[in-house]
């Protein structure tokens, strides 16, 4: 059994402060958009004058954000501004978990139907109706917890998505609790290849399509997260799309270490991009480069920006650039009608010691309500 007082360190530096709710947004609620099971809020953003048929891009903020935050600091609204492609941000809710964390680890929230997931699937589908949008060109990404459900939106709804970006994420279907959350947030707890895939398939309920393509992202350095998740997700979607490990091409941008592989007509299907000294967060470029972003908690300055790559392996910086906001165009956020969750079960007695201290530890992490 591992040292408790080394799992209880551990867990507490996957907590962070609670953000300021006072980021500038972009953004504007989006209501009415199904039943609604996981309880989710929804966030969007459609450039001036953006064109029928234009992309979507998904993205999950991680544990602590909101999604007006995690926009202003990974920049896609201003990225979206330039390409012309339209982006929804779903947003946890405290009665869900109380330090906004996607509910990964919860196979009632990652499975088709029933919970977070397809709360997500409902809002992608309103999108593609209400803006006309391109449905062969939707994507989905996002940071710790957001990037495990990234991976879990990939696995469950493969038919929806196009391809995906996992920032210090986690592997589908790996962890059903959270005792195994932590394992696996610590790098423990190996699964076979075929185990790994298997788990996807089974996610996937009998899909026999073509599967989405998967970019990892991690910082060597992260210490919430350990870098051998992101070498777990590449077992699993290389096993999804059927491409040999030593088929791997190398490269570098800027610090970062570029590994692809790709399928047998020549498709980069998996990517694995490790950022050297980096921890746990979105690789950011605001003051130089590609200028997307701002510098706060999990938005870290690195030189790179992991919004502009990603959207260029996607494609859609190509795309004709829409005409820019006039300054100072922005959208105050208001509250979105939910269908709420069933009533959680009243909790027990408050326990003492030790495992008052413990059970502390799992709600900063965000793996215990």
């Amino acid at each position: 059994m591992r040292n408790i007082a080394d799992t209880i360190a551990r867990m507490a530096r996957a907590g962070a402060p609670i953000p300021r709710d006072t980021a500038p947004t972009r953004l504007t609620p989006l209501i009415e958009f199904g039943t609604n099971p996981g309880a989710l809020l929804g966030y969007s953003y459609a450039p001036p004058g953006l064109r029928a048929g234009a992309p979507l891009v998904v993205v999950l903020h991680g544990c602590t954000q909101t999604a007006a935050g995690y926009d202003h600091g990974s920049g896609w609204s201003q990225l979206a501004d330039r390409a012309g492609f339209a982006l929804l941000f779903p947003e946890q809710t405290r009665a869900n978990n109380p330090n906004l964390c996607f509910n990964w680890f919860a196979s009632e929230d990652t499975a088709q139907a029933g919970g977070e997931a397809e709360s997500i699937a409902q809002m992608t589908e309103t999108m593609i109706a209400r803006h006309a949008l391109d449905r062969s060109r939707v994507y989905v990404t996002g940071l710790s917890a957001g990037g495990a459900m990234t991976v879990a939106m990939l696995a469950t709804r493969p038919d929806l998505f196009a391809g995906g970006a996992a920032i210090g994420g986690l592997a589908y279907g790996t962890a059903t609790g959270v005792s195994q959350a932590l394992d696996r947030m610590r790098g423990h707890g190996d699964t076979s290849d075929t185990a790994l895939v298997e788990l996807v398939r089974s996610g996937a309920r009998g899909h026999d399509g073509r599967w989405p393509t998967l970019a990892i992202w991690h910082g060597g350095a992260d210490a919430t997260v350990s870098v051998a998740n992101a070498d777990t997700i590449a077992r699993q979607w290389r096993g999804i799309h059927g491409v040999d490990a030593k088929t791997v091409r190398e490269d570098r941008k800027g610090n970062a270490v570029h590994r692809t592989w790709s399928d047998a007509q020549g498709r980069a299907v998996v990517e694995d991009w490790t950022v050297p000294g980096m921890g746990h967060g979105t690789p950011i470029d605001p003051s130089r480069g590609e200028r997307l972003g701002a510098v706060g908690p999990f938005m870290l300055d690195v030189g790179i920006s992991s919004t502009a790559v990603i959207a260029s392996s996607w494609g859609l910086i190509d795309t004709a650039a829409a005409p820019k906001p006039a300054a100072g165009d922005r959208v105050a956020k208001i509250a979105i009608p939910v269908t709420p969750k069933p009533a959680a079960k009243p909790r027990a007695a408050a326990p003492a010691g030790v495992q008052a201290t413990i059970e502390h530890a799992l709600r900063a992490a965000g793996l215990m309500r």
